[in-house]
């Protein structure tokens, strides 16, 4: 008498898995509602997939104040299944994956050839003073705040690092042009991450008056923020070489064990007020409604009438 074939394992789950990506399906749309706040922001896969974390785990708000970085709730794996039974175009804000950047022309070989960037479009903008210069590690991050108009409200450019790196002669010069210009850096708290800054900072060269300026995130600001953190392989002795001198110890240590939390994992509408904040600078003073019409006498004879 032969026996029956056993069910394969992907059978044998098939009604469970079914159930998990309906419950996760649900939590997704409750999180996509949650990244979208407020004002309708756009958000990457990554961010829809920390916010749908924070849905299902909702004892975390009690545990805000302990500081630490808790392991995810949800496998990434069952996430992004559970998202492409929902679909992704069932996902409103939801930003499609960053495009593959074409390479860039060889200054040496092609000395004609101009990288691809905004200044592509309109090669004047490197003509004026550069004040201020936004570098995202993630080229994801990048794509996010430049889909919500920081790049116009802070008015400061918006690059992914692995695209702009090494800068542009013409961007260097456009820095150079502005007193005091800044360039900020926004990474993940991973050793690639934090030694990121150091990393643009020997790639400026003899550039005076120009500073590089960290954003993080480190791990005591992840752990500020209980984000979920992950362990990849632990970094080599050039990477730890290359981590700043005013890290704790203890977040050296942490760096050292591969141990890392992703910029994806702050809220959206957090990370996109933060980025504004730190860069577009101080805002000009509010003139009251008398201030403004002295204002307007002295402006020209077309703005105020001859007596």
């Amino acid at each position: 008498m032969s026996k029956l074939p056993l069910p394969t394992p992907r059978t044998a789950r098939g009604p469970i898995a079914r159930t998990v990506d309906g419950l996760t399906g649900r939590a997704i749309a409750a999180a996509a509602a949650r990244a979208a706040a407020p004002g309708g922001l756009r958000f990457t896969e990554r961010q829809l997939y920390y916010e749908t974390c924070r849905v299902l785990s909702p004892g975390e708000a009690l545990l805000r104040r302990l500081p630490g970085t808790p392991a995810p709730v949800l496998r990434l794996h069952v996430f992004t299944r559970a998202l492409e039974a929902y679909g992704r175009e069932n996902v409103p804000g939801l930003l499609p994956p960053p495009p593959v950047p074409r390479l860039r022309p060889d200054p040496a070989t092609d000395p004609a050839g101009h990288p691809e960037g905004p200044g592509a479009a309109e090669p004047d903008l490197y003509d004026y003073g550069l004040p201020r210069l936004l570098l995202c590690q993630d080229r994801s991050i990048a794509g996010m705040l430049l889909a919500n108009h920081v790049h116009l409200e802070a008015a400061c450019p918006v690059f992914a690092a692995a695209d702009a790196l090494p800068l542009d002669p013409r961007l260097l010069a456009a820095l150079r042009r502005a007193e005091g210009a800044t360039v900020y850096v926004l990474h993940d708290a991973g050793a690639a991450g934090v030694a990121l800054p150091a990393r643009v900072r020997s790639g400026l060269g003899p550039a005076p008056g120009v500073r590089v300026v960290s954003l993080g995130l480190v791990p005591r600001h992840a752990a500020a923020l209980r984000l979920p953190a992950g362990r990849g392989p632990a970094p080599g002795p050039a990477e730890l070489a290359a981590l700043p001198a005013a890290l704790r110890t203890r977040e050296a240590d942490w760096l050292a064990g591969g141990r890392f939390a992703e910029l994806a994992a702050v809220p959206p509408g957090r990370l996109v007020r933060t980025a504004l904040r730190l860069t577009r600078g101080p805002r000009p003073p509010r003139d009251s409604l008398w201030s403004g019409l002295r204002g307007l006498r002295g402006t020209g004879f077309m703005t105020w009438p001859a007596a």
